[in-house]
């Protein structure tokens, strides 16, 4: 049996216009054979005619099934607008831009392929039962592969910002901390310049500054450790944002690839890439910018 390399549900709807194409298409030939009839009936009731007759005759026979053959083609026309703008407004929901080609609308390789399809579909012997007759309007399905890469996509998009927010916070802690670090390292080497230079006073206020900078001393070691320790966990914070960052970039590049298999023959698809490679270059630029 002849097929059009459609899914189940499109090869479906196709037959079902197809079906709606062959009753118009009987009406036409009805309505003219009628045409025909007509002028059987009313003109010819003589035995002979002269050829101006028959000239008038077929005139008239010629304009009237000129008329029903022009209107008929011009419905068909009209048809056709309703039925692409039927599937552009639904492709329009899911943000994709359908192409055509209207060469191979005259491809007598593809139109014999599709003859023998309506051959094989409509032949007595092959005539599938007839579907239900009410069929829902076309309408984006509320659950679907596509939706569900667009929600994952988003999703990870969502993911990658909260870890940039993370990561701009962790990147001020440590700044701060480093400050702090500067700020002490500097007041012990002022004590101790201090220190030096009041070596020459009595051994009392030598004592004195010397318990004051013991004291300094001991506060800026243990403020140094509580620095290095809070430095250790953020650099490990920092490491574990690069792995999530990471992450996300490789759940980024699947969502990518499906999204390039689902729309490989769609401009959706240089659409969707384009997108994904600026988000690409967004996590590239914040790698440059882990690395410094």
């Amino acid at each position: 049996q002849a097929e059009l390399g459609l899914n189940e549900h499109h090869q479906n709807e196709v037959i079902n216009y197809m079906r709606f194409a062959r009753f118009k298409r009987g009406l036409c030939l009805k309505t003219v054979d009628s045409c025909f009839q007509d002028l059987k009936d009313s003109r010819l009731v003589e035995e002979t005619f002269t050829v101006d007759e028959v000239i008038d005759m077929l005139d008239g026979l010629q304009s009237v099934v000129h008329s029903e053959v022009e209107s008929e083609l011009i419905n068909t026309t009209y048809t056709n607008v309703l039925l692409l703008r039927q599937l552009f407004s639904q492709a329009e929901k899911w943000y994709l831009k359908l192409q055509t080609d209207v060469s191979d609308l005259e491809n007598r390789e593809l139109l014999e392929q599709v003859a023998e399809f309506e051959k094989s579909e409509f032949t007595s012997s092959n005539k599938k039962p007839t579907a239900d007759p009410v069929k829902p309007k076309l309408a984006p399905l509320n659950e679907g592969g596509t939706e569900l890469l667009n929600k994952t996509v988003a999703r990870l998009q969502e993911e990658n910002e909260k870890l940039k927010t993370r990561l701009k916070t962790i990147e001020t802690q440590a700044t701060a901390a480093l400050d702090e670090k500067s700020k002490l390292e500097k007041s012990l080497r002022d004590l101790q310049m201090i220190q030096g230079d009041q070596k020459t006073n009595a051994n009392q206020d030598i004592t004195e500054l010397e318990n004051k900078v013991a004291a300094l001393k001991s506060q800026f070691e243990k403020t140094l450790n509580d620095t290095t320790a809070n430095q250790k966990f953020l650099e490990e914070d920092l490491v574990t944002t690069k792995h999530d960052l990471l992450k996300v970039q490789d759940q980024l590049s699947a969502a990518e690839k499906e999204l390039e298999k689902k729309f490989q023959q769609t401009a959706a698809y240089r659409n969707m890439k384009e997108i994904l490679t600026k988000k690409n270059e967004q996590i590239k630029d914040l790698r440059r910018r882990l690395s410094k």
